[in-house]
């Protein structure tokens, strides 16, 4: 059972704005203003826009529009705002409250308003955009030093193109940058306090305000949480083991369920005949007729799955539509817009990963498809190559947490998350120490909030009333339904 304990720590008060503190825990002079109107998707939502300094440093320079939405709770039961950070990067906030705002319980949509943004440099919020034929020169993985080589200088015109088109808020989508703009977000929402719940990617949003504005947090939940500590090999060390724990935990539901396709059948073998015929350059993907799958791209894909365990049986069946699969036509030439938007960018600006050269990236290449021998090539080692020869020092760069804030952070982690492996969490409570709580989902997939009832029930106490679990709390494993 979930035992709870009620902090001992109020609010506190946050400090006054004043024009002279344009510092990086004071934003703004004076409170800015959200003009709200009924979004044009959906009026029962607002949305709205909030002008922000592309460079804070520069607070009086150039600036762009933030992209808001919210949903306002009725004014009988309202004790606030709840601020979301979205996932990704590149994930839009203002979708998920004009589409998605109920993976938030009744109770908590009662009792706050849900609001939520695009990230700067995504979405609707000045998105950085770049030539879709240099994105595409990106390899998914890379083969030789001459192709590492190739990279480099690819990437290099990429930046330029990018900056070039972009203008200058290219240069700062880091996630410090975002933390300030969402200290403005809270003020412009008359909130002393944030109250704040981040997913995935949020979670690094919500860490990095923690540290520059302790005394403004409220309260604050990090779903998934990733660990922006680590260094290259122990980034992908993490990322390799959590990709690999996953299919493990994947190939145990078939064998237990009637619900798989390929139940009672051998499906790692079945799965090493597709990987092979990938290598081979002849595994079509049944969903995209035509399109050939790279080895890279089968793992992308089939990783992208676990995410959720509501997907699993259509996994199942995507995999046995490709065993059946024996040719591969030939693909036509995509057609599209000449420039596409990138928001991985922002990760370039928050990790340093360097690798020196091809024989350091082979050695990680070996080390990972050890970790991870039936996946080989975890996602994450696109980050290696889509940011191969980024000039440090990075704008937000990978240091282990400085959090003083009074209350308690509330980390709610999944044992087997597909993304945001359970040693992430584990080494940021760590790092937290006092003012970190670890909340354990037993189960599986990316977050853990819409899946248990018990984590539903934990993070709404903590959110609504500051009542924080026990430490140790753990909440049991929910069985893929069957």
């Amino acid at each position: 059972m979930l035992q709870v304990r009620k902090s001992a720590v109020g609010w506190t008060i946050a400090l006054a704005l004043t024009a002279a503190g344009l510092t990086p825990t004071s934003p703004a002079a004076a409170h800015p203003t959200i003009d709200w109107r009924p979004c044009s998707t959906d009026d029962s939502a607002e949305c709205g826009t909030l002008s922000l300094p592309v460079d804070w440093d520069r607070p009086r320079g150039e600036r762009f529009d933030l992209a808001l939405a919210r949903r306002v709770a009725k004014p009988a039961t309202r004790e606030g705002a709840l601020v979301f950070g979205p996932g990704g990067p590149g994930d839009s906030g203002v979708d998920r409250v004009v589409n998605g705002s109920s993976r938030f319980s009744a109770d908590l949509r009662r009792r706050f308003d849900i609001v939520s943004f695009d990230p700067r440099g995504t979405g609707g919020s000045h998105p950085v955009v770049c030539a879709r034929e240099l994105l595409a020169r990106q390899p998914q993985l890379i083969a030789d030093q001459a192709q590492f080589d190739a990279t480099l200088a690819g990437n290099a015109l990429l930046r330029a193109d990018c900056r070039a088109r972009t203008g200058p808020l290219y240069d700062h989508v880091d996630t410090t940058s975002a933390a300030r703009d969402l200290d403005a977000i809270r003020a412009a929402l008359g909130e002393r306090q944030l109250t704040f719940h981040g997913s995935s990617y949020g979670t690094v949003l919500g860490q990095r305000y923690a540290e520059l504005y302790p005394d403004r947090v409220r309260a604050m939940v990090l779903e998934a949480t990733m660990d922006h500590s680590v260094g290259t090999r122990a980034f992908l060390d993490s990322q390799a083991r959590t990709a690999q724990g996953a299919f493990d935990e994947f190939v145990a539901w078939c064998a237990r369920s009637s619900a798989c396709d390929l139940h009672g059948r051998d499906l790692r073998a079945i799965w090493a005949g597709l990987r092979a015929r990938a290598e081979r350059g002849v595994l079509t993907d049944p969903n995209r007729p035509g399109v050939p799958l790279t080895p890279f791209e089968l793992v992308r894909l089939t990783h992208k799955e676990f995410y959720d365990t509501a997907r699993w049986p259509g996994l199942a069946e995507w995999l046995v539509a490709m065993e059946t699969l024996t040719t591969v036509q030939s693909a036509g030439p995509s057609a599209g817009d000449a420039v596409a938007s990138y928001p991985f960018a922002v990760f370039c600006q928050d990790w340093s990963l360097p690798v020196r050269d091809y024989r350091e990236y082979a050695a990680h290449l070996r080390r990972v498809a050890r970790l991870a021998p039936d996946l080989r090539y975890p996602p994450a080692l696109f980050a290696l190559a889509t940011c191969l020869g980024t000039p440090t020092p990075v704008a937000n760069p990978q240091h282990r947490l400085r959090v003083r804030t009074d209350v308690p952070l509330l980390l709610a982690a999944t044992v087997h998350d597909p993304a945001s492996g359970y040693d992430w969490a584990t080494n940021v409570a760590r790092q937290l120490g006092r003012r970190g709580l670890l909340l354990t989902y037993q189960g599986w997939g990316h977050g853990s909030y819409t899946t248990s009832p018990c984590v539903e029930r934990a993070v709404d106490a903590y959110l609504i009333d500051n009542v924080v679990p026990a430490r140790g709390a753990n909440c049991p494993a929910v069985e893929p339904e069957v």
